[in-house]
């Protein structure tokens, strides 16, 4: 007659074995329903990505527009450029402090590389780089009287 530890130890084993399966037939519900959520968005994503590349594809004129237009308003800063560009129009720093609304300490801390031009600044410096001689010398009179 087998041992009555070994019966209660196999009647235990049995009795766990049936609650998990009970506990895993819910969890595979549960998972199987979650692919299926998965796999739907994953098909609205898809088609979405489609209708805007559609919808890029008939209005290209309007984001070709907007790129230009960035473009043309962007300025290239070069610090030796600026440097050079003063030198050149016979200005001292604090001179060209004046005309682009910085003190000469802001300028000699661009043409050192210390700092950067704010991107505000950007238009100024791009304004005063179009200058000539003259036109320099015409904005610091007005500026002075």
């Amino acid at each position: 007659m087998p041992n009555i530890a070994s019966i209660l130890k196999d009647e235990i084993v049995r009795l766990a074995r049936k609650e998990m399966r009970k506990e895993l037939e819910g969890l595979r519900k549960a998972s199987a329903q979650y692919r299926s959520d998965i796999a739907g968005l994953k098909r609205r994503v898809a088609d979405l990505e489609k209708q805007v590349s559609r919808a890029v594809k008939k209005a290209p004129g309007t984001a070709t527009a907007k790129t230009t237009d960035e473009s043309s308003t962007k300025f290239r800063y070069r610090a030796k450029g600026l440097a050079t560009h003063r030198q050149r129009l016979g200005l001292s720093a604090a001179e060209a402090g004046v005309i682009l609304g910085v003190s000469a300490q802001t300028v000699y801390n661009w043409e050192a590389e210390k700092s950067r031009p704010r991107q505000s600044q950007l238009a100024a410096i791009a304004a005063f780089r179009k200058m000539g001689k003259r036109h320099a010398k015409g904005e610091l009179a007005k500026t002075e009287g």
